[in-house]
This record gives structure tokens, C-alpha cells and sequence, in this order.
């Protein structure tokens, strides 16, 4: 249990690193196509016949944002399942 009333931490030890890894890894790869999709709408507003293509960019990666905080939901959700099936075991 956790060392404060307002949290908590629970030991489900391989798995949870495991499932931990797994949303790391998602999310660092979001991260990444979120870096390249602005890096290349930035280099597109350069020149004006591409202006169009870089604000779609922008709004894609704009809207991937929308996907990290998803994905730690995802995790939070993820383990608790797995900890509530260890302990019906």
C-alpha cells in the first residue's frame, strides 16, 4: 500500500512492468509521429504552395494530442484489471 492517505501503489510485479512497457513504448512513439508531423508542417509553411498541407499536418498531429493522455487512461484501466483477476484467483 501507498505511503500517503491519498495514494496508492500496488505490486503486481512482472505484469505490471510488462503492461507499464507496453503504453511507454505507445506513448513514445506518439510522441515521436507528433514531433514529425509538426517538424514537417513547419518546413511546409516555408512554401506557400504547401501552406495548405502543413496546417493538415499540424491538425493531425493537433489531434494525435489527444492520444497520450488516452493512452495512460488505457494503463490505468489495463492494471486494475489485472489486479482485480489476481486477486479473484
Amino acid at each position: 500500500m501507498g505511503s500517503s492517505k491519498n495514494q496508492l501503489n500496488l505490486d503486481l510485479g512482472q505484469e505490471h512492468i510488462t503492461i507499464q512497457r507496453r503504453y511507454e513504448a505507445l506513448g513514445a512513439v506518439n510522441d515521436f509521429l507528433i514531433a514529425v508531423w509538426f517538424l514537417i508542417g513547419s518546413f511546409f509553411f516555408l512554401n506557400e504552395s504547401l501552406v495548405e498541407s502543413g496546417t493538415w499536418l499540424f491538425i493531425a498531429g493537433s489531434a494525435q494530442l489527444i492520444i497520450k493522455p488516452v493512452l495512460k487512461l488505457m494503463s490505468f484501466v489495463h492494471v486494475k484489471k489485472v489486479f482485480r483477476s489476481n486477486n479473484t484467483h
